[in-house]
């Protein structure tokens, strides 16, 4: 017994435009003269230059926090304190001279090799730790390192100079247990400054590398061994050329970070060290000199000329890696 085929309602043909109904259904749904509602436009589309306005509490933000603060920054470092002996209030170079000779100059130069130093050894480590967490199979490692990041690259001040003078201090547990000071460990040296410094430095490379090395795809890797190229080869002529711009972005921002640290390395070493986050807190309080106190703004507005050349370097690097691992 066989089954009668059930019928298919058919749509009624188009009219041709000589009044046949020659055009088939399908003529209709292809046709170019088939109109389509217009689609919707988005509120803010009918505000127009309206649209702004959402940012202006960020701008003000960024006026009230940081601008205002440079403009008093750039006045007070061109302009002799007000507890000066003599020519108070009056527009000088005095401050810029000074704040680039003798023991401030030394304070800066100290405070650039530290940063360089850790941001370069923290960047080293930094990024094998974080290949190591990107090519792992357990998710739960991977979250587990990356908080544990977040929250290291975030501890500092006190309590990270407490933590460490209790563990590697003269009188640590580490120290008297592996008896370090036979050996010439000092916790209050620059060497000892630089250890502290990779506690925070090295997650936040991990954090900042993590998403560049994420974006590495794995079609890259799978060309390179049909070209029988080595692992050594493909880090060398493939993922290394790719990875340079987040490389030295990351780098960048370690440097920026250790260079404007100054709670840790105060409450551990003090003068010991000569940073010039240090320099400007005595010029500040008259730790070393009374009527200084516009000195400090001077050494503050080379910091912020530092960290202007630092983002002016991070930025076109961000920017570039983007192009490869968007």
């Amino acid at each position: 017994m066989t089954t009668a085929p059930t019928p298919v309602p058919t749509t009624p043909a188009a009219t041709s435009p000589g009044g046949g109904a020659g055009a088939s259904a399908t003529a209709t749904t292809t046709s170019p003269t088939s109109t389509a509602p217009a689609p919707r436009r988005r509120p803010l589309a009918r505000l127009g230059g309206a649209s702004w306005l959402a940012t202006v509490p960020l701008l003000l933000f960024f006026l009230i926090g940081f601008g205002l603060p440079c403009v008093a920054i750039v006045i007070g470092a061109f302009t002799a304190s007000s507890d000066a002996e003599s020519g108070a209030g009056q527009f000088t170079f005095d401050n810029l001279t000074a704040s680039v000779q003798g023991g401030y100059r030394t304070a800066m130069l100290s405070s650039l090799k530290l940063s360089a130093l850790t941001a370069l050894l923290a960047t080293v480590l930094g990024v094998p730790l974080a290949q190591a967490v990107v090519t792992s199979r357990r998710g739960w490692l991977r979250q587990a390192v990356l908080t544990a990041s977040g929250v290291l690259a975030n501890f500092g001040g006190l309590p990270l100079a407490f933590a460490f003078v209790a563990t590697l201090g003269n009188a640590g547990e580490i120290t008297r247990l592996l008896h370090l000071t036979d050996h010439g460990w000092s916790l209050y040296s620059f060497t000892g400054l630089t250890v502290v410094y990779l506690y925070f430095l090295i997650p936040l490379m991990v954090l900042t590398i993590t998403p560049a090395l994420d974006g590495l795809r794995t079609q890259w890797r799978e060309a390179a061994q049909n070209n029988r190229a080595t692992t050594v080869q493909y880090w060398l002529h493939v993922a290394l050329p790719i990875l340079l711009p987040s490389l030295l972005g990351g780098f960048v921002l370690l440097f920026g970070s250790a260079f404007a640290a100054y709670a840790t390395a105060a409450a551990m070493v003090g003068a010991t060290v000569p940073l010039v986050s240090r320099s400007i807190a005595d010029a500040l309080s008259g730790n070393v000199l009374v009527g200084q106190g516009n000195l400090a703004l001077a050494l503050s507005l080379n910091m912020i000329v530092v960290a202007v050349l630092v983002m002016a370097v991070y930025l076109p690097l961000q920017r570039r890696s983007a192009r490869w691992l968007s």
